[in-house]
């Protein structure tokens, strides 16, 4: 790190606090305050903690302490008139630049922002914490006067969306429903207002990832009602852009909630074959990887005479794609090699061998380490009990239920709690054994059933 780009944290610091209009002296009575609201007091006099605020500005700074960086991290996610703002453009967003400033990783920066943006909503739920304070005013602006919204306004709604969607796994369902919740209304109401006509095509692809996401929450949390509408309407607006993979991506999300939202099979083999259609029609072959092995996953999962052949095939195109050169492809989908093993084990489990799905099962769990990946960790985990079961050994598949347990009380995830509840049906001979009555135990305390 060079003393000049160290330089330029120290200055951001230093700006912050007098932009609050502190003095050194304020800011460390102020950090004191903050670590005592937060039940880590700080056994320092306000004169040593000043030294150190001193220290983070000088002319040779040195970063702050990990205790520091979240005291610091709390005092700027406040603004002065006492709302949460997170977003671009906050006093905490240019906190966290000046720490990358002064040397800090972007991972610990990252989970920074995580460990503020969980406990933040948590007490306040301010629907608007993700947007900065200038990109509120001009949205308001904006839904006064639609002729008012430019791509520095949908950018900040498009990272307000991913913002959002980075916290699956980290905070509960519920919540980031309430907090993506500003941004499908500002959709809708821009939408149907006189937007330019050269933003039209950037605003459709937020709204259709905005209103796919919030299909996602609006299913999870079981208001089905509200999830099919907004999937209706991230269908329309994904299909009035003109690139064909958007429009894959709402129907590969809606296929999976209605797999487990709609009796039978039927519903979503319509909706994954639409988006195998729009998938091979579009640019994005991680788009074209995902919609092949959900493909693969319902045909497994339907069964029938050629059933294994044609899982099998379609497997084969997943893996064509995902291993060819992606480089500029314009989806930012995450899918990767240990998500496409979890459809290889779903497909081994219903159309070929337990044990190759076993194997499967594994390699793909201890790949899904980020918090991000815990929801599809605890599906995966749930589904190698099952092959466990089919091997003959119950008693460690319902170990396996327990890892699960921990991850669907964390997030409320309504797949991961059904695919666990199934799993937990196919130990029914075994229901007298105390390790089965130990894991029921484990489910009425932490999920209510």
């Amino acid at each position: 790190m060079s003393e000049h780009v160290r330089h330029l944290g120290a200055t951001t610091l230093k700006r912050l606090r007098r932009s609050r209009g502190m003095s050194l002296a304020d800011t460390a009575r102020a950090l004191i305050d903050m670590a005592a609201r937060l039940g880590q007091p700080l056994d320092s006099s306000v004169v040593s903690v000043q030294r150190s605020v001193a220290r983070w500005e000088s002319a040779r700074p040195i970063l702050p302490s990990e205790r520091y960086q979240l005291l610091l991290a709390h005092l700027y996610a406040r603004r002065p008139d006492g709302d949460t703002a997170l977003g671009t453009g906050s006093d905490f967003a240019e906190l966290l630049d000046a720490l990358r400033h002064l040397g800090e990783s972007e991972q610990a920066v990252d989970e920074l922002r995580r460990v503020l943006v969980r406990t933040s909503t948590d007490a306040s739920l301010d629907l608007l914490a993700l947007l900065g304070p200038q990109a509120r005013v001009t949205l308001t602006r904006a839904l006064a006067d639609p002729r008012q919204v430019d791509e520095a306004l949908l950018d900040v709604m498009r990272t307000a969306v991913s913002d959002v969607n980075r916290e699956v796994g980290s905070l509960p369902f519920v919540r980031l429903q309430l907090l993506l919740a500003p941004v499908v209304e500002s959709c809708r109401r821009l939408l149907v207002s006189g937007v330019p006509a050269p933003l039209l095509p950037d605003l459709r692809a937020v709204a259709a990832q905005t209103y796919t996401l919030a299909g996602r929450l609006a299913f999870e949390t079981r208001d089905d009602a509200s999830s099919r509408s907004l999937y209706v309407a991230a269908t329309e607006a994904a299909g009035n852009i003109g690139t064909p993979w958007r429009r894959a991506v709402v129907h590969m999300s809606h296929a999976l909630v209605t797999l487990y939202s709609t009796p039978g099979l039927e519903a979503a083999r319509r909706l994954v074959e639409a988006a195998v259609r729009d998938a091979r029609a579009g640019e994005s072959a991680t788009v074209r990887a995902r919609a092949h092995a959900l493909h693969a996953e319902i045909i497994a999962r339907a069964g029938g005479e050629n059933a294994q052949r044609q899982a099998w095939a379609a497997l084969s195109l997943a893996r064509y794609d995902l291993d060819g050169d992606r480089s500029g492809d314009p989806s930012t989908s995450s899918f990767t090699a240990a998500h496409l093993r979890g459809f290889e084990g779903v497909t081994s489990l219903h159309v070929g061998g337990a044990a190759a799905a076993h194997v499967e099962f594994a390699r793909s769990a201890a790949a899904l380490t980020r918090p991000r990946e815990q929801v599809q960790r605890a599906i995966v985990t749930s589904d190698q009990a099952l092959a466990r079961l089919r091997l003959g050994d119950p008693q460690s598949a319902a170990a396996l239920l327990h890892e699960c347990i921990d991850a669907a009380s964390v997030t409320g995830g309504r797949v991961a709690t059904i695919r666990l509840r199934r799993a937990r049906r196919e130990l029914r001979p075994w229901r007298r054994e105390d390790w089965v009555a130990d894991l029921d135990d484990h489910m009425i305390e932490s999920l209510g059933a």
